[in-house]
């Protein structure tokens, strides 16, 4: 069944076309990687998503209902979380009062909140920081809050935004499989934009190609990774897989 559909989706910004006629499918339960280069479309086709910005053009679809034109707090209440590629958390705030705002979307009242975002911290390592100052947290750790900030809203669909970018190997092997672990065990469907293709290959079972706004290659990862014209836009001679 699809969770969310994009259709014939264009959007420009004084001029600029950033995306032109885009349309993709989310199946339930899946996990799908938005791949391409620098400005090709990735974050406006998120923003939209999310209602950051309306489109010009198309539609949003999300379990059946359109939502292209409604507030990014109505879309969050019908089940669309997301993170943002420059993660700013509450810096005054403490990683564990940080996730608490993030679970209020859902729960009746602070206590409520509080025992869904300790959940929420542990499976990202995050517990034992969680009355550290959210300003004092290393890039990897704000990424992981920022994970963790979008889980506490309890999405049925997770949009991440390049959460990889600037993690060491072993540190994005870590992030894999937490939403490994999230899709098998929960069904959280995922929408990842991503850079990092270690992460892209181990994680996503479909991939979708963005370039200068236009999709260009859809399909399995070890498929999209060998077309020609993704060789050519994005990835280079070689990719390791």
């Amino acid at each position: 069944m699809a969770l969310l559909e994009i259709s014939g989706l264009s959007k420009s910004f004084r001029g600029l076309r950033a995306v032109t006629n885009a349309s993709l499918v989310v199946e339930q339960g899946a996990i799908l990687a938005l791949i391409g280069p620098n400005g090709a479309g990735k974050t406006t086709i998120f923003n939209m998503a999310a209602g950051v910005c309306a489109p010009d053009a198309g539609e949003i679809r999300f379990a059946g209902k359109r939502i292209d034109r409604l507030r990014p707090d109505q879309i969050c209440a019908a089940g669309i979380g997301r993170t943002f590629q420059i993660v700013k958390p509450f810096a005054g705030l403490s990683v564990l009062d940080n996730v608490i705002v993030g679970a209020l979307q859902r729960c009746g009242g602070v206590s409520e909140a509080r025992v869904l975002a300790l959940r929420v911290l542990e499976p990202l390592g995050l517990g034992a920081k969680r009355d550290s100052p959210a300003s004092s947290l290393t890039l990897p750790d704000r990424k992981r809050l920022e994970v963790a900030r979008a889980l506490a809203t309890r999405p049925r669909l997770l949009l991440l935004d390049e959460v990889m970018a600037g993690l060491r190997p072993t540190e994005c092997d870590q992030m894999v499989e937490v939403f490994r672990e999230l899709n098998a065990r929960d069904g959280l469907t995922i929408l990842l934009i991503e850079h990092v293709m270690r992460a892209v290959m181990a994680l996503a079972q479909h991939i979708v190609v963005l370039h200068h706004g236009e999709i260009v290659a859809r399909g399995a990862p070890a498929e999209v990774v060998r077309d020609p014209a993704v060789l050519e836009c994005y990835l280079g001679e070689e990719v390791e897989v």
